[in-house]
């Protein structure tokens, strides 16, 4: 009986240790799965945190920066462009002579790099010593550029531009102008920011860090950029000339996009140097978009929605876009059959930022009639392809995608 106790109690230790041992291990796995599944959802934070950190470089390089740009743009070489317009059409003198006084000085090199310059930095959140001193490396780096001779074929390029180098006989200065303010005071912004309030010193040591680094870069690329951007600048216009049809439903449906997105589209046509039919086509793009989005969301917006849009900007209707993409259809369409309109028959011109701003402050409407002049042709030309046709075009396109249900009551609502 004891043996049988004893085996029988042997046997129960025996049973309960292969319980215990089948435990620990279901606990192990338990253990290292859960840790996979940590280290898999670990994993994928780090995944979304890069990745947002990699929009937010995004969105503060070439959204919040370019939008401050435009600004500057605007409140600077646009300004100028308009105000000496209109004072060339003022028949008393002294007014006539102040507006083109207002207009020199709001065209002055200096004067659009330093206003380019604090736009960025303000868009970008600097603080308020780093601001003043972007303006510096605005002004700076904006002016920065390149010599070619103006009697060669092309562009022929003699020697680097700095502010005050003097010009030989037949020579001309080609400036980075936009594209050399986006980099450098980038820069500027970032590094200043580093130091900002930081020290007991701050007078000093924040402009010294935000200028001086920024300005050795501009010294070093501004050149290259403006050498880069009047190539390109060259290459549409020409393919423009030579290809009107093709080159004038890209310029139109592409600049068009980008106007309608948050990105500065008058910062991008400064850059190029966009000119001639080639800008008298994204103007017309512009347009479309903003013209045709005002009048395909009337029966959601009303009045307050033409103005908005229409004086304003399209960008207002991104939100939309984001959630219901085919509403972008109908202006877009529309500017795909204006723009080839003006490159081919009415030969619609525009130059530099007021072919990005559309019919934004009537911007692009003055620039093409700056660029264009006054002729009966012209002015047919502009109030079609960029008021009569894009609403025209944009009300025929949504309707019929209401009818197939591709757009539905509410898709256009500005929030």
């Amino acid at each position: 009986m004891a043996d049988q106790s004893f085996a029988g109690t042997g046997a129960f230790q025996a049973e309960l240790k292969g319980k215990q041992i089948m435990a620990k291990k279901t606990k192990a796995k338990a253990y290292r799965e859960r840790r996979a599944e940590e280290q898999k959802v670990l994993k994928k934070q780090g995944h979304r945190a890069r990745l947002d950190k990699v929009k937010s470089y995004l969105k503060r390089y070439f959204i919040d920066a370019m939008g401050g740009m435009a600004q500057g743009l605007f409140a600077s070489l646009l300004i100028g462009t308009i105000l000496g317009t209109l004072g060339g059409y003022i028949p008393w003198a002294p007014a006539r002579d102040f507006l083109t006084m207002i207009a020199t000085v709001c065209k002055n090199d200096f004067v659009v790099g330093a206003a380019i310059g604090i736009g960025m930095a303000r868009a970008m959140g600097a603080s308020p010593l780093v601001m003043y001193a972007s303006a510096v490396v605005g002004a700076g780096s904006y002016s920065i550029g390149l010599v070619y001779d103006k009697l060669a074929e092309g562009l022929s390029v003699l020697a680097h531009y700095v502010p005050g180098d003097a010009l030989a006989e037949g020579t001309g200065k080609l400036i980075a102008g936009p594209g050399g303010c986006f980099f450098a005071v980038i820069l500027a912004v970032e590094l200043g920011m580093l130091v900002s309030k930081k020290t007991k010193l701050d007078i000093l040591v924040t402009p010294i860090v935000t200028i001086a680094p920024a300005m050795l870069l501009a010294r070093l690329i501004s050149p290259y950029i403006a050498y880069a951007m009047a190539e390109l600048g060259q290459f549409i216009t020409m393919a423009t000339t030579y290809q009107p049809f093709l080159m004038g439903v890209v310029i139109a449906v592409v600049v068009g996009m980008i106007l309608t997105l948050p990105i500065s589209s008058a910062a991008i046509c400064a850059m190029i140097g966009i000119s001639g039919i080639a800008g008298g086509a994204a103007v017309v793009g512009c347009c479309a978009q903003m013209v045709g989005f005002a009048v395909i969301s009337f029966r959601e917006n009303r009045w307050g929605g033409v103005v908005s849009q229409g004086l304003g900007t399209s960008m207002l209707q991104m939100g939309n876009i984001c959630r219901r993409p085919q509403i972008w259809i109908p202006p877009t369409l529309a500017a795909a059959i204006c723009g080839p309109l003006s490159t081919m028959l009415f030969k619609l011109e525009c130059q530099g930022v007021s072919a990005g701003m559309g019919t934004c402050g009537l911007v692009g409407p003055i620039g093409v009639i700056t660029a264009t002049g006054t002729s009966p042709m012209t002015w047919i030309g502009l109030v079609l392809c960029c008021v009569v046709l894009p609403g025209v075009l944009s009300l025929l396109f949504s309707e019929g995608m209401r009818k197939l249900g591709w757009i539905k009551p509410g898709d256009l609502k500005l929030e």
